[in-house]
């Protein structure tokens, strides 16, 4: 059995100038990021690179859609090595432009996982949620099947992921939310999973006790002093993305999809809205598992009664982003049946981590509780 698996050479320095010393793009190197992100830490560093900014595509999370158009772009630019700086949806589509032999994206979901990688890959994340740097998924919504689907293969690791705390230095308290609280359900999935070992539940305990200390720190002390212990929050992202790019993510991830595909809700806070409903379900049908652990644990840090760890919880990570029912993203009840069945044919890959065995029904009864 894999215990854990580290695939990109791991890098860390201060700022963008000590990192491009030492990486040196240049005219063969293709940068895929944000302008907004590119302006302020890049431009006057005297780069040659061609740059492609993902917000010339369209906004929010990527799509197949996006993603076709990039890749014709990309197409037309000859380079050797592939650099990302951005979050999710800048990650998530480079590791897609690193192995696509097509420019048709339903193509590609076909292929899976037999890809072969085309361009060297150096990933670098400006937020603290995906841990996407060492991981070997890309998600994207699939428009024409109106839900959320991981793109997979041994070939979509990074050859080299890249940490810069400088590069958060100006997240904005939304993103912030909902990327450390989508970092949190990566290393709580990935603890809880079948598919859990020693080594990934070492990386993923240790996320969930730096993450919620964190929230609780900012709880008390102000949302403004996140920016105090930013660093520490992008430690946790990519020791979440070490847990689950082995042990893997679950059915929060897998029920979160359909809202997001559907109602464009942003990834983190689809998660925050799954969250403790999935965990409640765990509990009803099997409280003295690995969940019993967990919850000790999160009660030993909230310094609170293991009863009400959960309460507990949800409260300092409502002080960041507040918790919304279905109903209130949009969400029909009669969709519900919809979202279930969605689940179980299109997330299979999630499922199969899910602490307990998930069926349609179960799945219906989750949603339902969380209308």
């Amino acid at each position: 059995m894999i215990q854990i698996i580290f695939k990109p050479e791991l890098h860390q320095f201060n700022n963008c100038a000590e990192f491009v010393e030492e990486f040196k793009p240049g005219k063969r190197d293709l940068i895929l990021t944000n302008e907004y992100i590119y302006e302020p830490f890049f431009s006057k560093l005297g780069l040659e690179s061609p740059t492609i900014f993902q917000e010339k595509y369209g906004t929010g999370e990527p799509t197949d859609v996006m993603a076709e158009a990039i890749l014709r772009d990309a197409a037309q630019i000859d380079y050797d090595r592939l650099i990302a700086v951005g979050g999710g949806t800048i990650l998530d589509l480079a590791k897609i432009i690193a192995v696509a032999d097509t420019e048709n994206v339903d193509e590609l979901y076909d292929k899976m996982p037999n890809f072969n990688k085309v361009k060297e890959l150096v990933l670098v994340p400006t937020t603290c949620g995906t841990g996407s740097e060492v991981t070997n998924i890309g998600i994207l919504a699939r428009t024409r099947l109106g839900t959320k689907m991981g793109l997979v293969s041994p070939s979509m690791y990074a050859d080299k992921a890249v940490l810069i705390p400088e590069l958060l230095t100006s997240l904005p308290l939304y993103v912030f939310a909902t990327s450390s609280i989508d970092a949190l359900v990566h290393a709580v999935e990935s603890s809880l999973s079948p598919k859990a070992t020693p080594f990934t539940k070492l990386f993923g305990y240790k996320a969930i006790e730096m993450i919620v200390k964190g929230f609780k720190t900012i709880y008390e002390k102000g949302v403004d002093y996140r920016n105090e212990i930013m660093s520490d929050f992008m430690l946790a992202s990519n020791y979440a993305g070490l847990a689950f790019g082995t042990a893997g993510c679950a059915t929060v991830h897998a029920m979160a999809y359909p809202l997001g595909g559907v109602y464009h809700v942003a990834h983190g806070e689809s998660n925050y809205a799954m969250f403790t409903g999935v965990l409640n379900a765990y509990m009803e049908h099997n409280p003295s598992g690995a969940i019993a652990e967990f919850n000790q644990f999160i009660a030993d840090i909230l310094e609170c009664p293991v009863e009400s760890a959960y309460e507990e919880l949800e409260k300092i990570m409502n002080n960041l982003v507040p918790k919304k029912s279905l109903k209130e993203y949009g969400v029909k009840e009669e969709e519900l049946e919809e979202f279930a069945k969605s689940v179980v044919e299109n997330q299979q890959r999630l499922l199969a981590n899910s602490y307990v065995p998930m069926t349609e029904e179960l799945i219906y009864k989750i949603y339902k509780a969380l209308y």
